[in-house]
């Protein structure tokens, strides 16, 4: 007879006594070493077995380099996006720049320029002079100082007004209009490098006009007659009739802001070819390209982390590359109230930009954190752990208050009705003093008639249910 033991060598019956019963105990623990020793012979003669790692390293390598590219370009997409929609859409630019003049800064480096104009062109130091006697003329220059600021007060007020605003947007839908038709190659006046495209602050000059001849008739000499401009119509010899109730010839650029000049016309134009024509292909490839990730990386849960991380980085990185740029424009802006106007622009104009940035900060940086806490680590683990335990006590302690709320419930609504009645209604009149709209009137009105209805109901169902044995 012969015993085995799982691929053991095979052990002789005579073996195991030994041929003396009272040796048979020695026998067999020699025959139980001699088992243990060919086990692990032959464990030692088999391959070890291997981890699994989740596929060739080159595949993870090549999936972390795609997330990087991928995440830069998803950034870069955002931002192209964004550029494409409020510059190259007129009605999405006009609302972008529609609240700038509200913007105390904005409307003080405006009012300043304006005031500026004005002064040149009417030239009130030689007026002032004009009427003075000689002997007075030490006092032109704080008259026309105090007649400067009381000027610059009633242009930036003229600025702020609601009567102001659809001038305002006219403007600017006028100049955008224009500047498209230019970079579209559509424009039958702006062919040629050599010209220009500026804004014209000259219906603000109109309205800052009527209004210092209501409050400085003497200012000009002579009653002033102009159109006024609140309604957004602004004719076309408004210029000339301006030059002619002024007594002076308007210099070709008198208040203008310059959008672009000569030299930046061509770059500009092929800028928005190139826009038009190749923003959806990089959009549509930045998507391909964090699928392509997805697909080649053998570890997914890994790559969407370095995906987060990467997202995080991208927009950290093009955000101070912007900034960057924004400190150049504004370093070639003289100081003072120009520069701080235009600086107070930008913010108004890249505020939907910086939004998405944030976003996008935000969406990596969450992406990253749950995709981690999904994986095998020891702190997911025991987070997933200590959460389930929580998410079951406060199961329990949920069903067990909403025992107690439908056993004691209803007898404690029907004993303090009348004060819950009135808590409702102090509750709904906070609210309605601080929501005034009518909207948010009319919602807490259906609110609060369901709260008194639902309490009524619970109160009349605790009257009617029967007296519980004792």
């Amino acid at each position: 007879m012969v015993d085995t033991v799982d691929g053991a060598a095979p052990v002789a019956a005579d073996q195991l006594a030994g041929g003396d019963p009272a040796g048979g105990d020695a026998a067999e623990l020699d025959r139980l070493r001699a088992e243990v020793a060919s086990l692990r012979a032959q464990l030692t003669g088999r391959p070890p077995v291997r981890r699994r790692t989740g596929g060739h390293p080159i595949r993870g390598t090549i999936a972390a380099i795609l997330a990087a590219i991928a995440a830069f370009a998803l950034v870069t997409s955002v931002v192209g996006l964004w550029a494409a929609r409020t510059t190259l859409n007129t009605d999405r630019y006009v609302a972008t720049v529609t609240p700038l003049p509200q913007d105390p800064a904005v409307s003080t480096a405006v009012a300043a320029y304006a005031t500026t104009q004005l002064f040149e062109v009417v030239d009130v130091d030689a007026r002032l002079r004009a009427v003075l006697p000689p002997q007075a003329g030490f006092v032109v220059g704080p008259l026309t100082g105090q007649l400067r600021e009381q000027v610059d007060k009633i242009v930036t007020n003229v600025l702020r007004s609601d009567r102001f605003q659809p001038i305002w947007v006219e403007l600017n839908r006028r100049v955008h209009q224009r500047v498209m038709a230019v970079l579209n190659g559509d424009s039958e006046v702006v062919t040629a490098s050599s010209d220009k495209i500026q804004i014209d602050l000259l219906p603000l000059i109109n309205q800052a006009i009527r209004a210092l001849s209501d409050q400085l008739p003497t200012m000009f000499g002579k009653t002033i007659t102009l159109p006024d401009l609140s309604s957004g119509e602004i004719p076309a010899n408004l210029r000339e009739r301006v030059s002619e109730q002024l007594g002076v010839t308007l210099p070709a650029n008198f208040a203008q802001f310059t959008v672009y000049d000569s030299g930046q016309l061509y770059a500009a134009q092929q800028a928005v070819v190139a826009a038009k024509r190749y923003l959806v292909l990089f959009v549509v490839a930045t998507v391909l390209l964090v699928i392509a990730a997805f697909l080649i990386s053998p570890r997914r849960r890994r790559t969407a982390v370095q995906l987060g991380i990467w997202l995080v980085v991208a927009a950290v990185a093009i955000t101070a590359i912007l900034r960057a740029v924004r400190r150049e424009v504004l370093e070639q802006v003289p100081e003072g109230v120009y520069r701080n106007g235009v600086d107070a622009a930008m913010t108004t104009v890249f505020s939907l930009l910086r939004e998405r940035g944030q976003q996008i900060i935000w969406i990596g940086a969450l992406l990253a954190v749950l995709a981690y806490l999904v994986g095998p680590g020891r702190f997911p683990v025991w987070l997933r752990h200590q959460l389930g335990r929580g998410g079951r006590a406060a199961g329990r302690g949920l069903r067990s208050g909403s025992r107690v709320l439908a056993d004691r419930g209803p007898g404690f609504v029907a004993t303090y009705l009348d004060p819950l009645r009135i808590i409702g209604v102090v509750i709904a009149a906070i609210f309605a003093l601080i929501l005034s709209s009518w909207t948010s009137l009319l919602v807490i009105l259906i609110l609060l008639a369901a709260y008194e209805v639902a309490i009524t109901l619970v109160a009349r169902r605790r009257e009617e249910m029967p007296a519980q044995p004792v």
